[in-house]
C-alpha cells in the first residue's frame, strides 16, 4: 500500500506540475516569445507535434501513430508497476517508472486535448474553449514546449573552427524531464534496481 501512495503521489505532483506550466504558456504566451528568468534560463514557447527535444514523425499519420504508440507504453509501464507493487521491488525502481508513466501521460494530454480545447497559439494568445473549435483533432495536438537553457552561445576560436555554437539548444518540458530522468535511473542503477526482483 505504502508502494502504491508513492506511486500516485509521484506521478499526481509531475501530472499538476507539467500541465499547470503548459497551460500558463499556452493562455499567455505566443510562439516563439520568450521571457528570460536568468541569462541561462529562458521560458521559450513552442510547440512540438513529435517527440521529446523536437523529434518528429512525418505527416498526420506519423501523428496519430506517436499518440497511440505513447497510450499503448503508458498501459504497459502501468501493468508492469502494478505487478512489482504487488512485490517486493525496490522503491527506486517504482520512482523511475513512476515518472516515466507521468511524463508520457503529461504529453499524451497535450497531443489528445490541446487540439481541441484550445486555438492556436501562432498569431495571438490561445483562448480556451473558443467558438469556433480547436485548432485541431483528437490525438492531433501539439505538445506545449518551455524550457530552455542556453548556457553558452558564441563563436569558437579559430583553431576549432570559429562557427557559432549553443549549448544548450534544445527546447523541452516537464514532462520530457521526467520521462528522462527516470530513464537515466533505471539506467545508472539498474544493478541496484532489478537485484530485489531476482531475489523474489
Amino acid at each position: 500500500m505504502k508502494r502504491f501512495f508513492l506511486a500516485i503521489s509521484f506521478i499526481l505532483f509531475i501530472l499538476l506540475f507539467d500541465q499547470s506550466l503548459k497551460i500558463w504558456v499556452k493562455l499567455n504566451m505566443r510562439i516563439g516569445e520568450t521571457i528570460t528568468v536568468f541569462d541561462w534560463f529562458q521560458l521559450y514557447f513552442t510547440e512540438n507535434t513529435g517527440m521529446a527535444f523536437g523529434l518528429t514523425l512525418g505527416g498526420s499519420y506519423g501523428k496519430l501513430s506517436l499518440s497511440l504508440f505513447r497510450i499503448f507504453a503508458v498501459f504497459l509501464l502501468t501493468w508492469f508497476l502494478a505487478r512489482l507493487m504487488r512485490g517486493r521491488a525496490h522503491i527506486g525502481l517504482i520512482v523511475a517508472l513512476s515518472m516515466i508513466i507521468a511524463g508520457a501521460l503529461g504529453n499524451i494530454l497535450d497531443s489528445a486535448f490541446y487540439g481541441l480545447v484550445f486555438s492556436g497559439s501562432m498569431h495571438g494568445v490561445a483562448t480556451f474553449l473558443p467558438e469556433s473549435g480547436g485548432y485541431t483533432g483528437f490525438l492531433h495536438g501539439s505538445v506545449v514546449d518551455m524550457l530552455y537553457f542556453p548556457v553558452y552561445h558564441g563563436y569558437l576560436p579559430q583553431w576549432m573552427g570559429g562557427r557559432y555554437v549553443e549549448f544548450f539548444r534544445p527546447i523541452f518540458n516537464i514532462a520530457d524531464v521526467s520521462i528522462t530522468l527516470g530513464v537515466l535511473s533505471l539506467v545508472i542503477f539498474q544493478r541496484s534496481f532489478f537485484a530485489s526482483l531476482q531475489e523474489e
